[in-house]
Protein backbone atom coordinates (compact mmCIF):
# COMPACT_ATOMS: atom_id res chain seq x y z
CA UNK A 1 0.00 0.00 0.00
CA UNK A 2 1.38 3.38 -0.97
CA UNK A 3 0.84 6.69 0.78
CA UNK A 4 -0.18 9.80 -1.13
CA UNK A 5 2.58 12.05 0.21
CA UNK A 6 1.19 15.12 -1.57
CA UNK A 7 -2.15 14.72 0.25
CA UNK A 8 -0.38 14.17 3.56
CA UNK A 9 1.82 17.22 3.02
CA UNK A 10 -1.21 19.36 2.15
CA UNK A 11 -3.11 18.24 5.26
CA UNK A 12 -0.06 18.91 7.44
CA UNK A 13 0.23 22.41 5.99
CA UNK A 14 -3.49 23.07 6.39
CA UNK A 15 -3.55 21.96 10.03
CA UNK A 16 -0.42 23.97 10.82
CA UNK A 17 -2.16 27.01 9.31
CA UNK A 18 -5.22 26.45 11.51
CA UNK A 19 -2.97 26.39 14.56
CA UNK A 20 -0.94 29.45 13.60
CA UNK A 21 -4.02 31.48 12.73
CA UNK A 22 -5.73 30.47 15.97
CA UNK A 23 -2.69 31.45 18.03
CA UNK A 24 -2.51 34.85 16.35
CA UNK A 25 -6.24 35.36 16.88
CA UNK A 26 -5.99 34.38 20.56
CA UNK A 27 -3.48 37.17 21.14
CA UNK A 28 -5.82 39.69 19.53
CA UNK A 29 -8.72 38.40 21.65
CA UNK A 30 -6.73 39.31 24.77
CA UNK A 31 -7.36 42.95 23.81
CA UNK A 32 -11.08 42.50 23.12
CA UNK A 33 -13.49 43.88 25.67
CA UNK A 34 -16.77 42.29 26.68
CA UNK A 35 -18.81 44.67 24.52
CA UNK A 36 -17.06 43.45 21.38
CA UNK A 37 -17.39 39.79 22.24
CA UNK A 38 -21.05 40.17 23.17
CA UNK A 39 -21.77 42.13 19.99
CA UNK A 40 -20.40 39.23 17.96
CA UNK A 41 -22.56 36.73 19.83
CA UNK A 42 -25.71 38.78 19.40
CA UNK A 43 -25.06 39.18 15.68
CA UNK A 44 -24.56 35.44 15.30
CA UNK A 45 -27.84 34.84 17.16
CA UNK A 46 -29.76 37.09 14.80
CA UNK A 47 -28.14 35.56 11.72
CA UNK A 48 -28.98 32.01 12.84
CA UNK A 49 -32.66 32.81 12.70
CA UNK A 50 -32.44 34.98 9.60
CA UNK A 51 -30.63 32.16 7.77
CA UNK A 52 -32.78 29.36 9.20
CA UNK A 53 -33.94 28.04 5.82
CA UNK A 54 -30.40 27.95 4.43
CA UNK A 55 -29.13 26.17 7.53
CA UNK A 56 -31.93 23.61 7.46
CA UNK A 57 -31.27 22.92 3.79
CA UNK A 58 -27.59 22.27 4.48
CA UNK A 59 -28.54 20.14 7.47
CA UNK A 60 -31.03 18.15 5.36
CA UNK A 61 -28.12 16.97 3.20
CA UNK A 62 -26.35 15.68 6.29
CA UNK A 63 -29.48 14.00 7.67
CA UNK A 64 -30.32 12.30 4.36
CA UNK A 65 -26.81 10.90 4.03
CA UNK A 66 -26.68 9.83 7.70
CA UNK A 67 -30.03 8.06 7.46
CA UNK A 68 -28.88 6.24 4.33
CA UNK A 69 -25.75 5.17 6.21
CA UNK A 70 -27.86 3.72 9.03
CA UNK A 71 -27.08 6.26 11.74
CA UNK A 72 -28.97 5.23 14.85
CA UNK A 73 -32.11 7.21 15.85
CA UNK A 74 -30.57 8.88 18.92
CA UNK A 75 -27.73 10.25 16.80
CA UNK A 76 -30.12 11.32 14.03
CA UNK A 77 -32.06 13.26 16.66
CA UNK A 78 -28.87 15.03 17.72
CA UNK A 79 -27.95 15.77 14.12
CA UNK A 80 -31.24 17.32 12.99
CA UNK A 81 -31.70 21.11 12.95
CA UNK A 82 -35.21 22.52 13.26
CA UNK A 83 -36.72 25.95 13.83
CA UNK A 84 -36.96 25.04 17.50
CA UNK A 85 -33.35 23.94 17.82
CA UNK A 86 -32.11 27.02 15.96
CA UNK A 87 -34.21 29.23 18.23
CA UNK A 88 -32.71 27.48 21.27
CA UNK A 89 -29.21 28.03 19.88
CA UNK A 90 -29.95 31.72 19.40
CA UNK A 91 -31.35 31.95 22.92
CA UNK A 92 -28.21 30.28 24.25
CA UNK A 93 -26.03 32.80 22.44
CA UNK A 94 -27.96 35.71 23.93
CA UNK A 95 -27.70 34.19 27.38
CA UNK A 96 -23.95 33.74 27.04
CA UNK A 97 -23.62 37.32 25.81
CA UNK A 98 -25.42 38.48 28.97
CA UNK A 99 -23.17 36.49 31.32
CA UNK A 100 -20.41 38.23 33.22
CA UNK A 101 -17.11 38.10 31.39
CA UNK A 102 -14.71 36.04 33.51
CA UNK A 103 -11.59 37.39 31.83
CA UNK A 104 -9.69 39.84 34.01
CA UNK A 105 -11.67 39.16 37.15
CA UNK A 106 -9.59 38.89 40.31
CA UNK A 107 -9.70 36.83 43.43
CA UNK A 108 -9.69 38.43 46.83
CA UNK A 109 -6.44 40.34 47.35
CA UNK A 110 -4.14 39.28 50.16
CA UNK A 111 -1.89 41.95 51.61
CA UNK A 112 1.47 40.65 52.80
CA UNK A 113 3.23 42.08 55.90
CA UNK A 114 5.42 44.25 53.65
CA UNK A 115 2.34 45.78 52.00
CA UNK A 116 2.66 43.78 48.77
CA UNK A 117 -0.74 42.87 47.25
CA UNK A 118 -1.24 39.33 45.92
CA UNK A 119 -4.21 38.05 43.90
CA UNK A 120 -5.13 35.79 40.99
CA UNK A 121 -6.50 37.04 37.66
CA UNK A 122 -8.72 34.96 35.37
CA UNK A 123 -7.26 34.57 31.87
CA UNK A 124 -8.24 32.53 28.79
CA UNK A 125 -6.76 29.08 28.22
CA UNK A 126 -5.61 30.35 24.80
CA UNK A 127 -6.44 28.07 21.85
CA UNK A 128 -9.01 25.33 22.38
CA UNK A 129 -9.39 22.43 19.96
CA UNK A 130 -12.78 20.75 20.14
CA UNK A 131 -13.55 17.37 18.58
CA UNK A 132 -17.19 16.34 18.68
CA UNK A 133 -19.83 14.08 17.20
CA UNK A 134 -22.96 14.66 15.12
CA UNK A 135 -24.38 17.63 17.00
CA UNK A 136 -24.37 20.89 15.03
CA UNK A 137 -25.48 22.83 18.11
CA UNK A 138 -22.06 22.10 19.63
CA UNK A 139 -20.49 24.20 16.86
CA UNK A 140 -22.40 27.24 18.06
CA UNK A 141 -22.18 26.51 21.79
CA UNK A 142 -18.45 25.84 21.66
CA UNK A 143 -17.72 28.90 19.55
CA UNK A 144 -19.78 31.13 21.84
CA UNK A 145 -18.25 29.87 25.07
CA UNK A 146 -14.72 30.07 23.72
CA UNK A 147 -15.28 33.57 22.38
CA UNK A 148 -16.88 34.90 25.56
CA UNK A 149 -14.02 33.47 27.63
CA UNK A 150 -11.44 35.00 25.27
CA UNK A 151 -10.25 31.76 23.64
CA UNK A 152 -9.67 31.02 19.98
CA UNK A 153 -11.33 27.78 18.88
CA UNK A 154 -10.56 25.16 16.26
CA UNK A 155 -13.67 23.03 15.74
CA UNK A 156 -13.67 19.54 14.26
CA UNK A 157 -17.22 18.25 14.14
CA UNK A 158 -18.37 14.79 13.11
CA UNK A 159 -18.30 14.02 9.40
CA UNK A 160 -22.07 13.33 9.54
CA UNK A 161 -22.66 17.04 10.22
CA UNK A 162 -20.10 18.43 7.78
CA UNK A 163 -22.44 20.59 5.67
CA UNK A 164 -24.25 21.91 8.76
CA UNK A 165 -21.02 22.79 10.56
CA UNK A 166 -19.50 24.58 7.59
CA UNK A 167 -22.64 26.69 7.18
CA UNK A 168 -22.71 27.51 10.88
CA UNK A 169 -18.99 28.32 10.80
CA UNK A 170 -19.58 30.90 8.07
CA UNK A 171 -22.24 32.63 10.17
CA UNK A 172 -19.97 32.63 13.21
CA UNK A 173 -17.18 34.25 11.23
CA UNK A 174 -19.64 36.86 9.93
CA UNK A 175 -20.42 37.72 13.55
CA UNK A 176 -16.74 38.03 14.42
CA UNK A 177 -16.10 40.35 11.49
CA UNK A 178 -19.18 42.40 12.37
CA UNK A 179 -17.73 43.07 15.84
CA UNK A 180 -14.23 43.84 14.54
CA UNK A 181 -12.75 40.62 15.88
CA UNK A 182 -10.39 38.30 13.98
CA UNK A 183 -12.35 35.77 11.94
CA UNK A 184 -9.75 33.13 12.72
CA UNK A 185 -10.87 33.27 16.35
CA UNK A 186 -13.25 30.44 15.38
CA UNK A 187 -12.29 28.02 12.63
CA UNK A 188 -14.22 24.95 11.51
CA UNK A 189 -11.94 22.37 9.92
CA UNK A 190 -13.05 21.94 6.31
CA UNK A 191 -12.18 18.29 5.78
CA UNK A 192 -13.71 15.02 6.88
CA UNK A 193 -10.32 13.29 6.72
CA UNK A 194 -9.86 11.50 10.04
CA UNK A 195 -6.15 12.22 9.85
CA UNK A 196 -6.97 15.87 10.62
CA UNK A 197 -7.80 14.84 14.18
CA UNK A 198 -4.38 13.25 14.56
CA UNK A 199 -2.71 16.47 13.42
CA UNK A 200 -4.86 18.70 15.63
CA UNK A 201 -4.12 16.81 18.84
CA UNK A 202 -0.36 17.10 18.29
CA UNK A 203 -0.23 20.85 17.54
CA UNK A 204 1.23 21.48 20.98
CA UNK A 205 2.97 24.71 19.92
CA UNK A 206 -0.35 26.28 18.93
CA UNK A 207 -3.19 24.48 20.75
CA UNK A 208 -3.41 24.70 24.55
CA UNK A 209 -6.13 22.17 25.30
CA UNK A 210 -8.24 19.60 23.47
CA UNK A 211 -11.86 18.94 24.46
CA UNK A 212 -13.18 15.71 22.91
CA UNK A 213 -16.91 15.02 22.84
CA UNK A 214 -17.35 11.55 21.46
CA UNK A 215 -17.39 7.87 22.23
CA UNK A 216 -14.89 5.71 24.06
CA UNK A 217 -13.07 4.90 20.84
CA UNK A 218 -12.26 8.56 20.25
CA UNK A 219 -11.17 9.05 23.86
CA UNK A 220 -8.88 6.02 23.76
CA UNK A 221 -7.32 7.22 20.53
CA UNK A 222 -6.68 10.67 21.93
CA UNK A 223 -5.27 9.33 25.17
CA UNK A 224 -2.79 7.29 23.12
CA UNK A 225 -1.85 9.94 20.56
CA UNK A 226 -2.43 13.44 21.92
CA UNK A 227 0.46 15.64 22.96
CA UNK A 228 -1.94 18.46 23.83
CA UNK A 229 -3.62 18.28 27.29
CA UNK A 230 -7.26 17.19 27.34
CA UNK A 231 -10.44 18.03 29.24
CA UNK A 232 -12.29 14.81 28.54
CA UNK A 233 -15.88 13.75 28.72
CA UNK A 234 -16.46 10.02 29.09
CA UNK A 235 -19.83 8.38 28.59
CA UNK A 236 -22.80 9.19 30.79
CA UNK A 237 -23.71 5.95 32.56
CA UNK A 238 -25.99 7.71 35.06
CA UNK A 239 -27.90 6.22 38.02
CA UNK A 240 -30.94 7.11 40.11
CA UNK A 241 -31.26 5.42 43.50
CA UNK A 242 -34.70 5.33 45.18
CA UNK A 243 -34.03 5.11 48.90
CA UNK A 244 -36.18 3.37 51.52
CA UNK A 245 -37.19 6.81 52.85
CA UNK A 246 -38.20 8.27 49.50
CA UNK A 247 -41.48 10.04 48.81
CA UNK A 248 -42.74 7.45 46.33
CA UNK A 249 -44.83 9.83 44.21
CA UNK A 250 -41.80 12.10 43.80
CA UNK A 251 -39.57 9.09 43.18
CA UNK A 252 -41.90 7.85 40.43
CA UNK A 253 -41.90 11.23 38.68
CA UNK A 254 -38.13 11.69 38.99
CA UNK A 255 -37.27 8.19 37.80
CA UNK A 256 -39.69 8.44 34.89
CA UNK A 257 -38.34 11.76 33.62
CA UNK A 258 -34.73 10.74 34.23
CA UNK A 259 -35.18 8.07 31.57
CA UNK A 260 -37.78 9.43 29.17
CA UNK A 261 -37.02 13.18 28.99
CA UNK A 262 -34.66 12.55 26.05
CA UNK A 263 -32.92 9.27 25.45
CA UNK A 264 -29.96 10.75 23.58
CA UNK A 265 -28.66 13.16 26.24
CA UNK A 266 -25.65 12.26 28.37
CA UNK A 267 -27.63 12.86 31.58
CA UNK A 268 -30.26 10.26 30.76
CA UNK A 269 -30.58 7.62 33.49
CA UNK A 270 -29.30 4.24 32.33
CA UNK A 271 -29.69 2.24 35.57
CA UNK A 272 -32.38 2.54 38.24
CA UNK A 273 -31.52 1.26 41.73
CA UNK A 274 -34.39 0.65 44.15
CA UNK A 275 -34.23 -0.17 47.87
CA UNK A 276 -35.84 -3.54 48.61
CA UNK A 277 -38.17 -2.01 51.24
CA UNK A 278 -40.02 0.08 48.63
CA UNK A 279 -39.52 -1.99 45.47
CA UNK A 280 -42.89 -3.75 45.61
CA UNK A 281 -44.68 -0.44 46.17
CA UNK A 282 -43.10 1.48 43.31
CA UNK A 283 -41.65 -0.82 40.67
CA UNK A 284 -44.79 -2.37 39.11
CA UNK A 285 -46.44 1.00 38.43
CA UNK A 286 -43.18 2.61 37.33
CA UNK A 287 -42.42 -0.29 35.01
CA UNK A 288 -45.88 0.00 33.48
CA UNK A 289 -45.22 3.68 32.78
CA UNK A 290 -41.93 2.84 31.09
CA UNK A 291 -43.50 0.06 29.02
CA UNK A 292 -46.24 2.43 27.88
CA UNK A 293 -43.43 4.65 26.55
CA UNK A 294 -41.88 1.63 24.79
CA UNK A 295 -38.87 1.53 27.10
CA UNK A 296 -37.23 -1.89 27.08
CA UNK A 297 -36.53 -3.08 30.64
CA UNK A 298 -33.70 -5.30 31.83
CA UNK A 299 -33.62 -6.32 35.47
CA UNK A 300 -31.96 -8.33 38.17
CA UNK A 301 -33.71 -11.52 39.34
CA UNK A 302 -35.61 -9.73 42.13
CA UNK A 303 -36.72 -7.04 39.69
CA UNK A 304 -38.03 -9.68 37.29
CA UNK A 305 -40.16 -11.21 40.02
CA UNK A 306 -42.01 -7.87 40.29
CA UNK A 307 -41.71 -6.93 36.61
CA UNK A 308 -41.94 -10.14 34.54
CA UNK A 309 -41.73 -8.14 31.30
CA UNK A 310 -38.10 -7.28 32.08
CA UNK A 311 -35.38 -9.29 30.37
CA UNK A 312 -32.51 -10.62 32.51
CA UNK A 313 -29.85 -7.97 33.12
CA UNK A 314 -26.17 -8.79 32.61
CA UNK A 315 -22.94 -7.05 33.57
CA UNK A 316 -22.95 -5.52 30.11
CA UNK A 317 -26.26 -3.81 30.93
CA UNK A 318 -24.87 -2.32 34.14
CA UNK A 319 -21.88 -1.01 32.17
CA UNK A 320 -23.72 0.43 29.16
CA UNK A 321 -24.68 3.98 28.25
CA UNK A 322 -27.64 3.06 26.05
CA UNK A 323 -28.66 6.51 24.75
CA UNK A 324 -31.83 4.67 23.79
CA UNK A 325 -35.17 3.53 25.21
CA UNK A 326 -33.54 0.83 27.33
CA UNK A 327 -33.28 0.80 31.14
CA UNK A 328 -31.52 -1.54 33.55
CA UNK A 329 -33.12 -1.98 37.01
CA UNK A 330 -31.62 -3.47 40.16
CA UNK A 331 -33.11 -3.94 43.62
CA UNK A 332 -30.57 -3.35 46.40
CA UNK A 333 -30.59 -4.13 50.12
CA UNK A 334 -29.22 -0.79 51.30
CA UNK A 335 -27.81 2.59 50.36
CA UNK A 336 -24.37 1.02 50.81
CA UNK A 337 -25.12 -1.57 48.15
CA UNK A 338 -26.42 1.15 45.84
CA UNK A 339 -23.22 3.16 46.27
CA UNK A 340 -21.07 0.07 45.72
CA UNK A 341 -22.94 -0.58 42.46
CA UNK A 342 -22.41 3.02 41.36
CA UNK A 343 -18.72 2.92 42.26
CA UNK A 344 -18.34 -0.26 40.20
CA UNK A 345 -20.29 0.69 37.08
CA UNK A 346 -20.65 4.48 36.90
CA UNK A 347 -18.72 6.54 34.36
CA UNK A 348 -18.43 9.32 36.95
CA UNK A 349 -20.93 11.59 35.20
CA UNK A 350 -24.14 12.18 37.20
CA UNK A 351 -25.97 10.25 39.93
CA UNK A 352 -29.11 11.00 41.96
CA UNK A 353 -30.74 9.82 45.17
CA UNK A 354 -34.44 10.20 45.97
CA UNK A 355 -34.92 10.35 49.73
CA UNK A 356 -36.47 12.28 52.60
CA UNK A 357 -33.60 11.23 54.88
CA UNK A 358 -31.07 14.00 55.43
CA UNK A 359 -28.57 11.42 56.65
CA UNK A 360 -28.93 9.34 53.46
CA UNK A 361 -28.78 12.44 51.26
CA UNK A 362 -25.62 13.70 52.96
CA UNK A 363 -23.94 10.30 52.73
CA UNK A 364 -24.80 9.92 49.06
CA UNK A 365 -23.50 13.36 48.11
CA UNK A 366 -20.35 12.95 50.18
CA UNK A 367 -19.45 9.39 49.18
CA UNK A 368 -20.54 9.06 45.55
CA UNK A 369 -17.59 10.13 43.41
CA UNK A 370 -19.13 11.58 40.25
CA UNK A 371 -18.85 15.02 38.70
CA UNK A 372 -22.45 15.83 39.72
CA UNK A 373 -24.49 14.27 42.55
CA UNK A 374 -28.16 15.21 43.05
CA UNK A 375 -30.74 14.86 45.79
CA UNK A 376 -34.39 14.59 44.71
CA UNK A 377 -33.76 15.63 41.11
CA UNK A 378 -33.64 13.71 37.81
CA UNK A 379 -30.22 13.30 36.23
CA UNK A 380 -31.35 15.12 33.09
CA UNK A 381 -30.53 18.39 34.86
CA UNK A 382 -26.92 17.60 33.86
CA UNK A 383 -26.64 20.61 31.60
CA UNK A 384 -24.75 23.88 31.87
CA UNK A 385 -27.88 25.90 31.11
CA UNK A 386 -29.72 24.31 34.03
CA UNK A 387 -26.75 25.02 36.32
CA UNK A 388 -26.93 28.71 35.47
CA UNK A 389 -23.73 28.53 33.43
CA UNK A 390 -25.35 29.24 30.08
CA UNK A 391 -24.41 26.77 27.37
CA UNK A 392 -21.70 24.26 28.13
CA UNK A 393 -18.85 22.92 26.07
CA UNK A 394 -19.21 19.50 27.66
CA UNK A 395 -19.39 17.73 30.99
CA UNK A 396 -15.96 16.84 32.25
CA UNK A 397 -15.42 13.64 34.19
CA UNK A 398 -11.81 14.72 34.80
CA UNK A 399 -10.50 15.74 38.17
CA UNK A 400 -8.24 18.30 36.49
CA UNK A 401 -8.65 20.99 35.14
CA UNK A 402 -12.44 21.26 35.23
CA UNK A 403 -15.16 18.92 36.46
CA UNK A 404 -18.87 18.76 35.63
CA UNK A 405 -20.43 21.16 33.11
CA UNK A 406 -17.64 23.19 31.53
CA UNK A 407 -18.86 26.73 31.05
CA UNK A 408 -17.02 30.03 30.94
CA UNK A 409 -14.98 29.58 34.11
CA UNK A 410 -13.91 26.10 33.04
CA UNK A 411 -12.45 27.65 29.88
CA UNK A 412 -10.20 29.97 31.85
CA UNK A 413 -7.15 29.55 34.02
CA UNK A 414 -5.43 32.14 36.16
CA UNK A 415 -2.18 33.93 36.68
CA UNK A 416 -0.81 35.41 39.87
CA UNK A 417 -0.67 39.22 39.85
CA UNK A 418 1.36 41.08 42.47
CA UNK A 419 1.50 44.81 43.12
CA UNK A 420 3.71 46.89 45.29
CA UNK A 421 5.31 50.27 45.69
CA UNK A 422 8.97 49.45 45.51
CA UNK A 423 9.31 46.74 48.15
CA UNK A 424 12.52 44.71 47.96
CA UNK A 425 12.96 41.18 49.19
CA UNK A 426 14.97 41.01 52.42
Amino acid sequence: MTTDTSTTTTLDADMLAYGQQARAASRLLMRADDAQKSAALLHIASRLQAQAEVLKAENAQDVEKARANGLEPAMLDRLTLSDKSLALMATGLRQIAALEDPVGSRSETRIRPNGMRVSKMRIPLGVVGIIYESRPNVTVDAAALCLKSGNAAILRGGSEAFCSNQALGQIIQEGLAHAGLPTHAVQTINTTDRAAVGRLITLADYVDVIIPRGGKGLIRRLEAEATVPMIRHLDGNCHVYIDRDADLKMAHDIAFQAKTYRYGVCGSMETLLVHQDVAQQILPALAAAYIEKDVELRGCERTRQLVPQAAPATDEDWATEYLAAILAIRIVDSIDEAMVHIARWSSGHTEAIVTDSLTAANRFQREVDSSSVYVNLPTVFADGFEYGLGAEIGISTNRLHARGPVGLEGLTTYKWVLEGNGQLRG
